[in-house]
């Protein structure tokens, strides 16, 4: 029973690229020679081991071979070199609506779905109930799948996955689809699965998420493993070492959400490190600077100007605006800039997204609000803490009680 759940070694998986691929024989004998591409290790000789009853992380850039791997594991893809040692009943939960037929209902679909799965039809009848509590769909559930959101598709889909109780699932990035009451319930059926002594494997770019369900995580980077161990420690060198600077040169970029009346706009949004140059990198317990730019189009009495911090999966972490700060602005006109100081940043380690918004002074009239206009790192610093979001610069004492 001390064996792996799961045993990778030496897997390499090679894909080819094409550049010029002819498209039939008359093609190939008009052309007079093959289809042109290059070979693409996607994996290259990577080993590590899965122990039996944990939750297992694989991160990485996009591109690293994460979903490659997990569909070796999943036995859809076939390793070119090397084997991999699976030991127990599998479900794996790879790609939205995967296994689900369009024109079918929500309730078809169980019973085919859990049939794929290796369920027989008393089997779902007996847990059908407890799929659709699970799923929280139950009004949807005589609909055709085709007119399923995206979220619903993943509720219904894991809903379905776990209760053929799997001694392994494997869950790719598709739950992130779902919405925060349905994560949650996630997270609590993980915890589930490892009290139950099953092993749960997932891909993930949440790095907050992975640190807390995760016991351990390896590490791919170009096909190759970087590092594997416990999740807190590779996870914040993975940040640490990984980290790409993220300038928003030009906030009128399409993938910078915004909206708003216009009478004032944000021109420019930097992040300042202790030294006070632009940055993208930062570290728990440093000094930083938030800078926003503005212009008036006409003169605008009492703006009041916010900034917010959010998780990747949307969770608002910390806000503040002037209002709350006591500032006021009688009346702006032209152009000018605004600084909110931060003595020591209290994030853990991890990945952000900063909101920046003006508004009037009742905080309902939206003059311009920038969503995710820049997204920033969090690396381990001065203050080391556990776990969580926040470092709150905690200390333990020692008691000593009559």
């Amino acid at each position: 029973m001390n064996e792996p759940a799961i045993e990778v070694r030496g897997v390499s998986k090679m894909f080819r690229l094409y550049k010029d691929r002819n498209q039939s024989i008359k093609g190939t004998i008009l052309k007079g020679r093959r289809a042109v591409y290059e070979d693409f290790w996607a994996l290259d000789d990577v080993s590590f081991d899965i122990p039996r009853g944990s939750t297992f992380g694989l991160i990485g850039e996009n591109g690293s071979g994460k979903s490659t791997m997990l569909k070796c594991i999943a036995n859809i893809l076939q390793p070119d070199r090397g084997e991999i040692v699976r030991r127990g009943r599998m479900a794996a939960l790879l790609e939205l609506g995967s296994g689900f037929h369009p024109e079918l209902s929500g309730r078809d679909n169980v019973y085919l779905n859990g049939s794929i799965l290796g369920l027989s039809r008393k089997e779902i009848d007996a847990a059908f109930d407890s799929i659709v509590d699970f799923s929280g769909i139950e009004q949807f559930i005589d609909n055709p799948v085709k007119n399923y959101s995206s979220g619903m598709y993943v509720r219904l889909g894991f809903a379905i996955a776990i209760h053929i109780e799997p001694e392994i699932l494997l869950v790719d990035e598709i739950l992130a689809v779902g919405d925060a009451a349905f994560q949650r319930k996630c997270v609590e059926k993980f915890a589930e699965f490892r009290r139950d002594g099953r092993t749960v494997v997932m891909v993930s770019h949440a790095m907050g998420s992975l640190k807390d369900m995760c016991d351990n995580v390896a590490w791919l980077q170009h096909g190759k493993l970087v590092d594997q161990g416990k999740a807190i420690d590779v996870v914040d060198e993975y940040i640490s070492d990984t980290t790409e600077e993220r300038m928003t040169s030009d906030l009128y970029d399409p993938d910078v959400k915004q909206v708003g009346s216009g009478e004032m706009l944000i021109t420019d949004v930097q992040l300042l490190d202790a030294s006070g140059q632009p940055s993208t990198k930062f570290h728990t317990g440093e000094p930083f600077r938030m800078r926003m730019h503005y212009k008036c189009a006409e003169p605008v009495r009492d703006p009041v100007f916010g900034m917010s911090v959010k998780t990747l999966e949307g969770i608002r972490v910390w806000a503040n605006h002037t209002r709350d700060q006591g500032m006021h602005f009688p009346e702006l006109s032209g152009e000018g800039v605004i600084d909110l100081a931060v003595d020591r940043l209290l994030l853990n380690p991890g990945t952000f997204d900063l909101w920046v918004n003006i508004t009037d002074e009742s905080r309902n009239h939206q003059y311009h609000l920038l969503k995710d206009v820049i997204r920033f790192d969090v690396a381990p610093g001065s203050i080391h803490e556990s776990d969580g979001l926040v470092a709150m610069g905690s200390r333990f004492e020692k008691f000593s009680g009559s």
